[in-house]
């Protein structure tokens, strides 16, 4: 198989279309084309529909896509293996995360010990975290609780208690703690589905039989803090995530086990990727061992 073929196969894959793969690669635009062309043409298959200036990948061409994300991250890996044998601790490491609070004191020791490596890091809630980790789209996850996944390693990184958080007008404003049954009826913004404080929440009421009133749901952290200082309801957070504010305070629930724990992830075929044990030695968590480890 030729392996230049299935590279710009992958190229407008990813970069959905021939002009920005053709970019990307720097090569034109034509040979490109031609090249995937051929591709299809040898193994009788379509793996792009193609309408106008627009591609999408077709099924096969998305089985294909998977193959060869798997493929380049084990070009990328090779280089970083061979690099590291001249001593150059280098590379680029991908992060999909929860939030920025975590993430960021990783990354400043990752830097700090070795600055070679570059880093890029998407936020999103654990479940679009937890995607971007098995689809290929990042080298390691910051998550919070998700289900077990068997192409998944998940190693325990902090817990927390997740707290409310209310405006300086508020009731609970001046109080120390609250009961979970004071909740009941209470108006509340919230994250999107997916949110593991909303998903911890969500449990802790239940179990109480406690009634909410749902007033938004928004997908940012920004949104939920603006929405809660503006006076459209309460929010909740995991206690390491609430950033002091004059206007609005956290305030924690005394009767109520409600937590949220965190993990670094990672794909178990990469476990002994040199840069992901990298960042777990760097975020101070013991890896899975490698087979071979003594």
């Amino acid at each position: 198989m030729n392996s230049t073929a299935l590279r710009s196969f992958h190229a407008v894959a990813k970069h959905g279309g021939f002009s920005a793969a053709a970019r990307a690669l720097n090569i034109s635009q034509p040979t490109l084309s031609t090249q995937v062309k051929a591709l299809e043409q040898r193994y009788e298959v379509e793996l792009f529909s193609r309408i106008g200036r627009e591609v999408r990948l077709t099924p096969a061409g998305t089985e294909l896509y998977r193959t060869t994300m798997r493929l380049h991250q084990n070009e990328v890996e090779a280089e970083d293996l061979l690099n590291s044998f001249k001593g150059l601790h280098s590379g680029s490491l991908r992060i999909a995360a929860v939030g920025p609070f975590h993430a960021t004191d990783i990354i400043v020791a990752l830097k700090t010990r070795h600055p070679r490596i570059d880093i890029s890091v998407q936020f999103g809630n654990s479940r679009r975290s937890f995607e971007r980790l098995v689809e290929y789209e990042a080298d390691v996850g910051l998550i919070a609780e998700v289900n077990a996944d068997p192409r998944v390693e998940t190693v325990p990184y902090s817990t927390h208690d997740v707290v409310v958080f209310v405006n300086a007008q508020h009731p609970f404003f001046s109080r120390d703690s609250i009961s979970v049954r004071e909740l009941a009826g209470e108006k509340v913004v919230q994250r999107e589905v997916g949110s593991t404080t909303r998903t911890a929440m969500e449990t802790a009421l239940e179990r109480h039989d406690v009634g909410i009133d749902v007033v938004l749901d928004i997908g940012s952290r920004e949104g939920i803090w603006k929405a809660v200082e503006q006076g459209l309801g309460i929010g909740f957070v995991a206690d390491f995530e609430f950033v002091p504010h004059p206007n609005l305070r956290a305030i924690p629930i005394h009767d109520a086990e409600i937590r949220t724990q965190y993990f670094l992830a990672y794909l178990k075929e990469r476990r002994a990727s040199r840069l992901i044990r990298t960042f777990c030695d760097a975020a101070g968590v013991q890896p899975a061992p490698v087979a071979g480890d003594s």
